[in-house]
């Protein structure tokens, strides 16, 4: 053992000569004195190229427009943030590569209970004071384990996820002190891959050496993707129970018995895990749409109203926000509550065509409240021209959202525009057909403006046309006619962009590519599809899926992916 050791150190010793000196490091603290002193730190140990923020937004801009080898962030921030909420949002919009030391400073000697279940934890944390000494100390062994993972993070950050599978297996192969964290990164990309039972292989074998909340949760995650959500419900519960700072854990269980149709138990669970962490818009938002599903408009215009003000006047800001909030001001009567957020959105997002765009919608059916039909005609109207125009504009990587599409359809509605209404809540059911609570959106605008009836046929009628539609192409496949499922899977991508569809058609074209030979004309047509549903949801399996498959086909004819 004292071999190893030995050897560790003499390796960390070899990274401070050839790599500390050339690191570039991001200091985040809201004392400008704090980060003079820090950097005269850093100095003292060759690192010279070191910038500062002062809260997370000067953060986001600074990420955006350079790379950093290390971010030190102090745990509390000026913006109400905290580090360890910074490092999740930096690490969930893939705003730093995983190979970028992220290290938190902190005076809170409790700390550790926080990192200890945090689902996305810092590479490692400093208690305030500490000398230049132990920083290195702590620097060295961060960038140690970075360099032992990197060939699993390059792949990762590249999107190569077989390929970052045969990393992990490659590190597990040697005996390693990192193997419980090669495991659970194995078992995550297992589960981000729909590859449940494997991963749930993976989690049972480290619960039976080592109780671990994020064992405990893979498990879980694992369980709920081959459908056993009472087991999966069960086992979230017993860490919501044993460590009430697990806060994904919360969400977890929402998002299980939101799936088991206990919306009532869902938000009940959420607004605990708000209660904790009251700062976290992403999951404020999530409260905000249950409880609207749920019928509680109080709830629903809290949570909203938390979220815009949480992002009023930074560049986290979304349209939807002010959409959201406006919009449960109208179903609760207080219209002119809904025009000060009107103006507002009006005011935030000028120059922008789709602020312009959600700005008309919510004005219209604002309009409409205030006893104003003419007006809110004429505004439904400009907001029809918008989004026609925007949906042949709008690029991939930027879709319209769903939720003010379905406005627009209300707004229709409500203006006497039956047909135009019907045609857009078509669309959005068609790409939204697995997505309860879209679906339940649209029923409900339907039934506010009388239409309960022919909304219910129109939506029956788009889940028959989905069905026959993937049948038919599945049914091609099943059969060896490769060549006729991708033309009518190719088919159904186009008519219907959903997720399903579009992933579908690209593995498809995978499937015929890898049997017939590379074809440019199919590969570009692959590519699109997987950028299109890519936009849709980054994270979900059936993209990861495609475009592994797209990567492995490309891969066979030395193709550059």
């Amino acid at each position: 053992m004292a071999t190893r050791d030995d050897t560790t150190t003499a390796e960390l010793s070899q990274k401070l000569q050839k790599e500390l000196p050339q690191k570039r490091v991001l200091i985040v603290d809201r004392y400008p004195a704090a980060r003079d002193s820090l950097r005269t730190m850093l100095s003292s140990l060759g690192i010279t190229s070191v910038a500062g923020a002062g809260n997370s937004v000067d953060v986001l801009r600074q990420v955006k427009g350079g790379s950093f080898d290390i971010i030190l962030s102090d745990y509390i921030l000026d913006d109400g943030r905290d580090g360890q909420q910074l490092l999740e949002e930096l690490r969930q919009q893939q705003l730093i590569p995983l190979g970028t030391v992220f290290m938190i400073i902190t005076g809170e000697r409790s700390y550790h209970n926080v990192v200890s279940v945090a689902e996305l934890a810092p590479d490692d944390y400093l208690i305030k004071p500490f000398t230049a000494d132990q920083l290195q100390a702590r620097l060295l062994k961060a960038i140690f384990k970075k360099n032992f993972f990197a060939p699993v993070y390059r792949k990762l950050d590249d999107g190569a996820y077989i390929g970052a599978l045969n990393a992990c297996d490659r590190l597990l192969a040697n005996s390693s002190p990192f193997e419980l964290d090669v495991l659970r990164l194995k078992g995550e990309i297992l589960n981000a891959l729909g590859r449940h039972e494997e991963a749930e292989a993976i989690y049972r074998d480290v619960l039976g050496r080592k109780s671990v909340p994020w064992a405990r949760m893979g498990l879980a995650i694992s369980l709920r993707g081959r459908k056993s959500l009472e087991e999966a419900e069960s086992l979230a519960q017993l860490v919501v129970q044993e460590f009430p700072e697990y806060l994904s854990a919360y969400d977890f269980l929402a998002g299980v018995r939101e799936e088991m149709g206990q919306l009532t138990e869902a938000q009940a669970i959420l607004l605990q895990a708000a209660a904790i962490a009251p700062k976290n818009a992403g999951r404020q938002r999530i409260v905000g749409d249950i409880a609207l599903r749920n019928g509680d408009l109080d709830a629903a215009e809290k949570a909203y109203g938390k979220v815009l003000e949480r992002h009023r006047g930074t560049s986290m800001k979304q349209v939807d926000d002010y959409a959201n909030l406006s919009r449960v001001m109208l179903e609760k009567g207080h219209a002119e509550g809904a025009r000060q957020i009107i103006q507002e959105l009006k005011r935030d997002w000028r120059g922008n065509r789709q602020g312009e765009y959600a700005a008309a919608v919510m004005d219209s059916l604002c309009l409409q409240v205030e006893g104003e039909p003419e007006k809110a005609k004429k505004a439904a109207e400009q907001a029809l021209g918008l989004y026609e125009d925007l949906a042949a504009e709008s690029a991939p990587a930027k879709p319209l959202s769903q939720k003010i599409a379905i406005d627009l359809a209300h707004a229709c509605l409500a203006a006497g525009a039956t047909e135009q209404a019907q045609a857009i809540m078509r669309k959005v059911a068609a790409e939204n057909n697995d997505n309860p609570q879209v679906i339940a959106h649209i029923e409900g605008v339907f039934s506010r403006t009388g239409h309960a009836d022919s909304g219910r046929a129109l939506l029956d009628q788009v889940s028959r046309e989905i069905v026959e539609i993937n049948n038919r192409g599945v049914m091609a496949a099943r059969g060896g006619d490769l060549e006729a499922s991708v033309r009518l899977l190719m088919e159904a991508a186009d008519r219907v962009p959903s997720i399903q569809f579009l992933a579908n058609a690209a593995k498809a074209i995978c499937a015929l590519m890898d049997q017939k030979g590379w074809r440019e004309d199919l590969a570009e047509q692959a590519a699109r599809y997987l950028e299109q549903a890519q936009a849709k949801s980054p994270r979900d399996s059936r993209v990861l899926s495609g475009r592994e498959s797209y990567q492995r086909v490309a891969a066979k004819y030395g193709v550059a992916s």
